[in-house]
């Protein structure tokens, strides 16, 4: 089996997409005024987090000025603030905040990745994008099956790509498909992680109190109910 570093290492070296390839070229070469003279990532965003995890969460893509800056999931951006902000409280991270590589941050049993590993254009990647990297996210659900509990997806896109990594191992998925919401759950059977979905901490959702921090820590607080309910027997 593939280890999770191999799988790090397969993402960083990855070119497959070369619209993303060039934006962020272009994003890491003309950075907003606050950031000029930083130097930035520029390079497919591997996951992060405890390779034994109970805990999976899924995004959408790395921030052009965030993870695509340094290089770490969620990092250095809005909705890195709100997700380990929310994680800390849980006890799932050591920190609140997520600044750079060498801020300190550790992860308690979780693992964070993305459904897309590039910083996308007004963050939306292409069918064929999603379609490029779902081998990392098969890969990295692979290695982290065995002792995983629960798959948290931020968002309407990172659900549907996890949905499709789930449909590859052969799991029988609900039909119709379960709608999106916010507290949504789907129970995938016996011995299987339980699917629980929350609003993306996006900007977009956080200034128009379409997600709120009681909303967002209630989702951790039933992802750790599912843990110690959902022990794995695989």
């Amino acid at each position: 089996m593939e280890t999770i570093d191999a799988v790090r290492d397969r993402v960083l070296a990855c070119s497959r997409c070369a619209r993303l390839n060039d934006w962020r070229a272009e994003s890491s070469a003309n950075p907003p005024r606050r950031f000029r003279g930083e130097p930035y990532h520029g390079l497919p965003v591997p996951g992060f987090g405890d390779a034994k995890a109970g805990t999976l969460i899924v995004g959408l893509a790395p921030a052009a000025h965030g993870a695509n800056r340094t290089g770490r999931m969620f990092t250095g951006d809005r909705s890195g603030d709100w997700l380990y902000g929310a994680l800390h409280r849980a006890g799932l991270a050591n920190q609140p905040q997520s600044t750079a590589l060498d801020d300190g941050l550790t992860m308690k049993d979780v693992y964070i990745t993305a459904a897309c590993r590039c910083a996308p254009p007004a963050n939306k990647p292409t069918t064929e994008e999603f379609d490029n990297c779902s081998d990392y996210l098969d890969a990295e659900l692979e290695i982290l099956w065995p002792g995983l509990r629960v798959i948290v997806v931020l968002g309407a896109l990172a659900y549907k790509s996890t949905l499709g990594a789930l449909g590859r191992r052969g799991l029988k998925l609900p039909r119709p498909r379960t709608k999106f919401g916010h507290g949504h759950e789907i129970d995938l059977g016996a011995d299987t992680p339980r699917l629980l979905m929350s609003f993306h901490p996006s900007q977009q959702n956080t200034f128009t109190g379409r997600l709120t921090e009681p909303m967002f820590d209630a989702i951790w607080s039933r992802a750790l109910e599912i843990e110690a309910l959902n022990t794995p027997n695989r």
